[in-house]
């Protein structure tokens, strides 16, 4: 890696950083602008930024993709549009270029939509001529070539202006809604509306609850890629078995698939061994893997088109469960499988959730377990919450827990419809140091979840080519190893 010293985007110095005029920059550069097709997406995302439009009339509406974030000094994280952005411009992984905002200006008859946004490194002169070789943060010498205005407004179907250009663009008095704390200039050229801000970022998750036929591609693409990733894990798990820090392994193995098939991770992978796999977003993955415990692999790719799976699988390191992990691992299947038989289109939200905690408690209390403390007033709700403390599943995008801004009455409290992406991933998790279950059930987590999309008639599981039972988990781990 070339060294950074100095000051963020400002050369190293005079010698490094020659002025735009200076001979060795200037001039002898070929033509490379091609007139590019419509990205994947583009006129699916137009249709969304019609229903904003319509929802909306006459307001002026803001939504930015958000910045690059510092990791370290003068490096920064890799760089991840807000999931609002990426719904309305179809935007691609590789392709996306921080501080953009996208516009949506009034017209007589609905808006007219422009992406302000950093146009390429210009080579010859002008008032940014030095960002090419002097910027590290946006300077193409540095980070790689941009695509022109004209080249963005052929990609994504939407007139593109220089994000220079952005401050007049918000001037004049319009009513204006922005989603708040992408941006911080932007925040500070419009004066907050909390109440109508709050609106925009309700619906803008609310759009996203019922995904459109692109979309749902997307997903799919996203989840078999996780399903291929889970493949590649237990391939490795005799290594991982051998190294002190098997768990990283592990991780090391599926974000190898995730960077080969897709723009990278949803979310930090959980390599959870032995007594981790009792934490429910155990992603420090130092531990090691062993012999006769389970890994708990709770992962998912991130598309190109940023939408992503989320897959978990609870893996008999050795290849074959003891007696009581089964028993624990069957218990969990079954609260599954009742909770997959519960989606439907008109059925509550929380009914797959009911139905998997009723086969959990049940399970429990053939086990004669009931959390110390617990008493006959003790609500159900609640009852087994020591066991399993989170819902069983959430609905799945552009996010791995997408639409969270929706309102409860949409979401949480709402009703399924032919379209609805979620997850079914009940659990159960003895911790190590809990005294309230036996001895030999301490330590042990188990979690499976799949990926689902709501039909007509039902729903289909996009992660089908994983195995479910345990009987079929170890066939399985046999077939790799």
């Amino acid at each position: 890696m070339e060294e950074q010293g100095g000051p963020r985007g400002a050369g190293e110095d005079d010698r490094d950083a020659p002025a735009a005029e200076a001979g060795p920059i200037r001039g002898g550069w070929a033509d490379t602008g091609p007139r590019l097709p419509p990205v994947p997406g583009a006129a699916w995302a137009a249709g969304r930024r019609s229903a904003l439009s319509e929802r909306f009339p006459g307001e002026r509406i803001v939504v930015p993709s958000g910045g690059l974030k510092v990791r370290s000094n003068d490096f920064d994280y890799a760089f991840r549009p807000h999931s609002a952005f990426v719904h309305l411009t179809a935007e691609q992984g590789t392709q996306a270029v921080p501080d953009s905002v996208l516009v949506l200006e009034p017209t007589g008859t609905g808006h007219a939509a422009t992406l302000f946004t950093r146009p390429r490194s210009p080579r010859d002169g002008g008032p940014n001529g030095a960002e090419f070789h002097s910027d590290r943060q946006h300077g193409e010498f540095w980070t790689g070539r941009r695509r022109t205005l004209a080249e963005t407004a052929d990609a994504l179907g939407v007139e593109a202006a220089a994000r220079d250009d952005l401050e007049r663009a918000l001037g004049g008095n319009v009513p204006t809604r922005v989603l708040r704390g992408e941006d911080a200039h932007v925040d500070a050229l419009v004066p907050p509306s909390p109440r109508a801000d709050a609106e925009l970022l309700s619906f803008l998750s609310e759009l996203r609850l019922v995904k459109d036929e692109w979309e749902i591609d997307q997903l799919r693409a996203a989840v078999d890629c996780t399903v291929a990733g889970f493949h590649d894990v237990v391939g490795e798990l005799p290594r991982a078995t051998r190294l002190a820090r098997g768990e990283r392994w592990i991780e090391g193995t599926f974000n190898r698939r995730a960077r080969l098939g897709g723009y990278g991770l949803g979310f930090e992978t959980i390599a959870a061994a032995g007594a981790h796999a009792c934490v429910l977003h155990w992603t420090r993955n130092d531990g090691p893997v062993r012999e006769g415990e389970l890994l708990l692999l709770d992962a998912g790719v991130e598309a190109d088109s940023f939408y992503t799976g989320d897959v978990t699988r609870t893996l008999p390191v050795g290849g074959r469960f003891t007696d009581v992990q089964r028993r624990v691992y069957d218990l969990v299947f079954a609260a599954q499988s009742a909770g997959i038989a519960a989606l439907r289109p008109g059925a509550r939200y929380g009914d797959f959730h009911d139905a998997a905690m009723r086969v959990i408690a049940e399970g429990l209390d053939a086990w004669g377990l009931r959390p110390h403390g617990s008493t006959a007033s003790t609500p159900v709700s609640e009852l087994y919450r020591r066991y399993t403390v989170c819902g069983t599943g959430h609905m799945l995008g552009l996010d791995c827990h997408d639409c969270a801004g929706a309102r409860r009455e949409t979401y949480l409290d709402g009703v399924l419809e032919a379209g609805h992406v979620l997850t079914v991933e009940p659990g159960l998790y003895f911790q190590p140091d809990d005294l309230t279950v036996p001895e030999e059930l301490r330590g042990i987590g188990v979690r499976i979840e799949d990926d689902f999309v709501v039909t007509a008639d039902g729903a289909v599981c996009l992660s089908s080519g994983l195995p479910r039972s345990a009987d079929d988990v170890e066939a399985w781990m046999a077939s790799l190893r």
